[in-house]
């Protein structure tokens, strides 16, 4: 039963869950559902353990240890990590151009979660949370920063391509047409 909780936990990301939703989930009472919850909380304190099971705002979520917080920076600053990958140039097209914007509605766009992606993001300082949307549930909406600015070489946002003005180049073939002659 932990691996499932810890399978929750990380499939819930930043969101993580109230001990209700895991009663209810995992079809426990209340105390079973502590005690789970503390057996994994006190198998990941071990010091081989690079994540932690933390109480933040009313849900229980799977964080990284914060005394690894300078390793974790080294990722982040690290030369060969300074290039942006596909998903991570889509994500911030995304954002750029629909800004203010849901995780979801992102996830929604790309077709895929984009949850990783969004954390190196952030970690980057590239996108930033812009407040709260009015919808339910009220998700975490992002813009892109000053430092996105910075990267591209733009002074605004007003200097982004105009979608009409980007021009996809079609490499495929009609697939009914053959360049195939007969002499």
């Amino acid at each position: 039963m932990e691996g499932i909780l810890e399978g929750l936990l990380y499939v819930t990301g930043d969101d993580g869950l109230t001990l209700k939703e895991v009663m209810s989930i995992l079809e426990l009472n209340e105390e079973e559902a502590k005690d789970l919850i503390y057996k994994l909380k006190t198998n990941y304190e071990k010091e081989n353990r690079g994540l932690r099971i933390k109480y933040l705002g009313n849900t229980f979520k799977l964080t990284t240890k914060e005394e690894h917080k300078k390793y974790y920076e080294k990722l982040i600053t690290n030369e060969t990590t300074h290039k942006l990958s596909q998903a991570a140039l889509e994500v911030l097209a995304i954002i750029a151009y629909n800004e203010p914007i849901t995780r979801s509605k992102i996830d929604e766009i790309r077709g895929v979660e984009s949850i990783y992606v969004m954390r190196k993001l952030l970690a980057k300082g590239l996108i930033k949370e812009a407040g709260k949307s009015d919808t339910p549930g009220h998700p975490i909406l992002y813009k892109i920063t000053d430092d996105f600015l910075d990267y591209f070489g733009l002074s605004s946002k007003q200097e982004l391509p105009k979608i009409e003005e980007i021009v996809i180049e079609d490499d495929e073939k009609d697939l009914f047409k053959s360049s195939y002659k007969e002499e």
